[in-house]
């Protein structure tokens, strides 16, 4: 209450009312109106409007909204804006507390200084001790070049913090404006990396660089763009037309995560599969084993409604990954497409499923695996590319996850491919199989002609010989049965039943317990 007898101490409390006031004002500025605007007509939002976006209404509480550089080089002492280029603090989505940084392009362009970087590692320290996944929203120019080596040093002190939170908490970020040199590695570190079309880039070295020691000729947009990122390197995981789409998509995709990984995911109420989606898996694996048929048809039909979150969509298409839902759980699907190269398995593919099972494993979401493999993919690309050392990172994924893991065979399960992909020898919990699968050292033709090879030569019609070989080797090989006798598989399934059965194998392992062998850390085959 105000001394009505002392107009002076009336006085200073209200000019420090006002200065604090107007600091609060000046903090959101940014840049000012006009770098505002000109965001704005790139199709932009603001560092602090992303964050309206992405947090829930009224939820932000910003952290040190006051502090600016300490440099005074090259006149950037006269350059002091409060906030210095990045908004830090925490929020909800969804209700559930995260911590986030929004980096402000109006501010000597988003560029890191060292004052920058210790704001970005002060929330990540904190979401670390409490337990909370972090957001970055990346639109910076890269390192602030006025401060040298003391904005790499802080580029460096944010790596190391990524670097020790990956596996502990959601690591999530946006790329919404330029990515630049060193700038691009703390994404990098991070488990899941969203890009907006035409607005943002990621590259090592920008086509300037590029020009100057390759000669190549290549725009931003192709050298590190959305669409490159997403289809081509596999360095980013969804795309996004504009920044409030991807910023909803975050809010979608943290619905399937825990917070840390001590916790398990968030379950909601359940909701069955669309009922014609449904009735179609009976009769989606067609008769004839080259013809292919679309795995997410499966997936729709296995699933809660509307509840597949498919991840990194446009690469390695020829694997299928993503979040869905069972009976209201959240869960992670490793799937063959054969719609794509038969769903083989290749480099590409190998490491995109690799990646999402080590990612599904450190925080707690059972993993369903869909099979239809022919095998790896042959040639000397592979080969000369290191399909082998690649290829072993998912079985090495899948060996080492001990969340609950179930597998469905719905047709091929061919070689070293059948064990790679979840199978009962490298601790899978429950294995099925459909009617239609086929689980052999290969496919029926190439074994005939390898076995049968003197015989067929020697007839009078190889071709007819061949014919009568295959039927032969398909009825006594080409089926499941011979894998249930020996308990490879713990059932053969019809396509209507397996829902029920997934729902009720992942309920019973709902509190499973499992170790590896004690150990500093895994080496990995890198």
């Amino acid at each position: 209450m105000m001394d009505a007898k002392n107009p002076k101490q009336s006085k200073l409390k209200t000019s420090h009312v006002q200065r604090l006031q107007d600091m609060r004002v000046a903090s959101k500025q940014g840049g000012g109106k006009k770098r505002i605007q000109r965001q704005h007509d790139k199709g932009k939002l603001t560092a602090r409007e992303r964050l309206d976006v992405l947090l829930d209404p009224n939820s932000f509480h910003e952290i040190d909204a006051f502090v600016t550089h300490r440099s005074s080089a090259f006149g950037l002492e006269d350059q002091k804006v409060l906030g210095d280029g990045v908004v830090t603090g925490s929020g909800t989505i969804n209700g559930r507390p995260v911590y986030v940084y929004s980096q402000d392009f109006t501010v000597f362009g988003g560029s890191l200084s060292e004052t920058h970087a210790e704001k970005i590692c002060k929330i990540m320290d904190l979401a670390l001790k409490n337990g909370h996944p972090v957001i970055g929203l990346n639109d910076s120019g890269g390192a602030r070049i006025q401060e040298g080596v003391s904005s790499l040093g802080g580029y460096a002190e944010v790596f190391w913090r990524n670097s020790m939170a990956s596996g502990v908490i959601p690591q999530i970020s946006a790329i919404m404006g330029p990515c630049a040199g060193g700038a691009v590695y703390s994404p990098a570190l991070t488990d899941f990396i969203y890009m907006v079309q035409d607005s943002s880039y990621m590259f090592v070295t920008g086509p300037n660089v590029v020009k100057t020691v390759t000669h190549e000729e290549v725009s931003s947009e192709e050298l590190g763009g959305a669409t490159t990122h997403t289809q081509k390197s596999g360095v980013a995981h969804f795309a996004t037309p504009n920044d409030a789409v991807c910023l909803s998509e975050i809010r979608r995709l943290m619905d399937y995560l825990p917070s840390n990984c001590e916790e398990k995911p968030p379950r909601i109420s359940s909701s069955e599969p669309d009922a014609q989606k449904a009735a179609a898996l009976d009769t989606v694996v067609p008769e004839n084993p080259n013809k292919p048929y679309d795995i997410k048809e499966v997936i729709e039909g296995l699933v809660d409604a509307e509840s597949f979150y498919e991840v990194q969509p446009d690469y390695a298409e020829n694997m299928v990954t993503g979040f869905a839902r069972l009976d209201g759980a959240s869960i992670g699907i490793v799937a063959n497409q054969p719609l794509a190269m038969a769903g083989v398995l290749c480099i590409d593919s190998s490491l995109k499923a690799a990646r999402f099972v080590r990612f599904c494993d450190a925080f707690n979401i059972p993993l369903l695996v869909l099979v239809d493999v022919p095998g790896f993919l042959p040639g000397t690309d592979q080969e000369w590319g290191g399909i082998i050392k690649h290829g072993a990172k998912l079985l090495y994924a899948l060996c080492e996850a001990t969340v609950p893991k179930c597998t469905v065979i719905t047709r091929k399960a061919y070689g070293g491919a059948y064990d790679v992909m979840n199978s009962k020898h490298i601790r899978a919990d429950y294995n099925v199989a459909w009617p239609t699968a086929e689980i052999a050292v290969m496919g029926t033709k190439g074994a005939v002609e390898i076995i049968f090879r003197q015989e067929i030569a020697d007839s009078d019609d190889p071709v007819a010989k061949q014919a009568q070989l295959e039927q032969q080797y398909a009825q006594e090989f080409a089926h499941p049965y011979k894998a249930a006798a020996r308990g490879f598989i713990d059932d053969v399934v019809l396509p209507s039943e397996t829902r029920d059965r997934l729902i009720h194998a992942f309920k019973m392992s709902e509190n499973k317990v499992d170790t590896v062998p004690r150990k500093k850390h895994d080496n990995l085959p890198l």
